[in-house]
């Protein structure tokens, strides 16, 4: 048997076209919020795309500063460098200077200025002399340099020599001549007695007096003459 069908009525087409209409509005539903989602999605996405950009940028930017700021780094030691060594090679053409006029000054103060012949009236018999005698290991607290090194057998004499004495300097040398007699002190076998002078061809009252104070002959060069001055009353050289 043949399967019968409804016939069709205005109220069943009208059923059928609105269930038909609520099926194409929940599609229609569906299919918006899908593409919310992936719009949603995209904006995320290009969010996140323009975030790591500007990072890039951003790193780029600090990471040409950075190679900025090492080659000033490197400009400004570079020319530290080139100062340093100006300065460097100006202090060595001044030290060498310095050393030949002092070195012209010992010559005299021995040869011209007969400085042997003026201390033997002292009753120290100059026997040898020397110049720029170093003692101590080099570099150290306890070193030094000696300008002129007289001798006479047990006693030698210290002389520091410069072409304007200061102050300074003759502290210096005490403190040098207190640092030499510990140097050959060292073994216990020397028996030497030293007695320290400074020279200069330019020295102020109150440095001659502050030296004759201290027990040290002060003697000074002139372009004719080089003199042992005359010791105050009471003056006794120091022995170290």
């Amino acid at each position: 048997m043949s399967q019968q069908t409804s016939p069709l009525t205005y109220e069943s087409v009208l059923k059928l076209i609105r269930k038909n209409s609520r099926e194409m509005r929940r599609m229609s539903a569906d299919t918006d919020k899908r593409l919310d989602q992936k719009f949603q999605e995209v904006a995320e996405q290009i969010e996140a795309t323009n975030k790591a950009v500007e990072a890039t940028q951003q790193a780029g930017r600090e990471m040409q500063q950075a190679v900025m700021a090492t080659q000033l780094a490197a400009e400004k030691t570079r020319l530290s460098i080139e100062e340093t060594r100006r300065t460097v090679e100006a202090t060595n053409t001044k030290i060498g200077a310095l050393d030949y006029r002092v070195g012209k000054m010992v010559e005299k103060l021995v040869g011209e200025g007969n400085l042997v012949a003026q201390f033997r009236e002292r009753g120290i018999r100059v026997k040898t002399h020397s110049q720029h005698k170093k003692f101590g290991e080099w570099g150290t607290p306890e070193s030094g340099e000696i300008d002129l090194f007289m001798e006479d057998g047990d006693v030698a004499i210290l002389v520091e020599v410069k072409t304007t004495l200061k102050m300074d300097h003759v502290v210096e040398h005490l403190e040098r001549m207190e640092k030499y007699r510990r140097f050959v002190d060292v073994d216990g076998k020397n028996g030497k007695r030293f007695v320290g002078a400074v020279a200069g061809t330019i020295i102020a009252e109150n440095v001659i007096n502050f030296a004759h104070d201290n027990g040290l002959y002060v003697i000074i060069q002139s372009a004719r003459a080089v003199e042992i001055l005359d010791q105050p009353e009471g003056f006794k050289a120091k022995e170290w």
